[in-house]
């Protein structure tokens, strides 16, 4: 099966291809670049150059795996709408995943031991988005939501938590202030869209991709410039 993933909701851009992904020896690369802005600008020459490193066009493809937030509301739109075009293009099948779903399947976010792994990333405004898994099947607990940090600290459970990603340090000591057994780990941890292609082969599938944002914008139109 040949698969195409990417993400660019947060502060990087990430593409992996991989051609053959069910036969013995997988053609598979992976791009990653940090940014804080400017996803719009490199995920497409990112896809052409992972797609011709794995020599395939788009119309090789079988899945197009792409984060659908939660995340910045540009950087989530750029994943979307680039998914919903290349789909159409090629008659492909798209995989959402959430892109918190994705960091939990980072190795970085070990959660050895512990009886339930949370990723939580800072939302700003004193929130964070937090979702909630099973530290062995990765299977969501809770959907994925954007609480202040005290809420997402209460809505923990399990006697030892791990909480991963940039709102991690902030849940964990509001958790921990509740009399819970958390630790907080990596940081720094943000969506890479290879650790999902894999797992896209497997996962379901569908025609097209919503947003999941959470919250509305903070951008609104001025009362007086909204046509009757």
């Amino acid at each position: 099966m040949n698969v195409l993933a990417f993400d660019t909701c947060f502060d990087a851009c990430s593409v992996a291809a991989g051609r053959g992904l069910r036969s013995l020896a997988p053609s598979i690369v992976a791009l990653y670049e940090p940014m804080s802005s400017g996803q719009a600008e490199r995920l497409v020459p990112m896809i052409e150059e992972a797609l011709a490193a794995t020599r395939m066009t788009v119309s090789d493809l079988d899945r197009i795996a792409v984060t659908c937030g939660p995340g910045t509301f540009t950087g989530t739109r750029i994943a979307v709408s680039a998914a919903r075009a290349l789909a159409l293009v090629a008659n492909t099948p798209i995989v959402p995943v959430s892109t918190l779903h994705l960091m939990a399947m980072n190795p970085a976010a070990n959660s050895t031991g512990a009886e339930e792994l949370a990723i939580a990333t800072d939302a700003r405004r004193d929130e964070v988005y937090v979702e909630r898994f099973d530290p062995h099947t990765l299977q969501s607990r809770a959907p994925a939501a954007a609480f202040r940090v005290e809420e997402a600290a209460r809505q923990l459970g399990g006697k030892s938590i791990v909480v991963a990603g940039s709102g991690a340090s902030a849940v964990a000591a509001a958790a921990r202030g509740l009399g819970k057994d958390v630790r907080a780990i990596a940081p720094h941890l943000l969506p890479d869209s290879a650790d999902v292609l894999f797992l896209a082969t497997r996962m379901m599938h569908f025609s097209s991709v919503q947003a999941l944002y959470l919250r509305p914008p903070d951008a609104k139109p001025q009362s007086n410039a909204v046509l009757a």
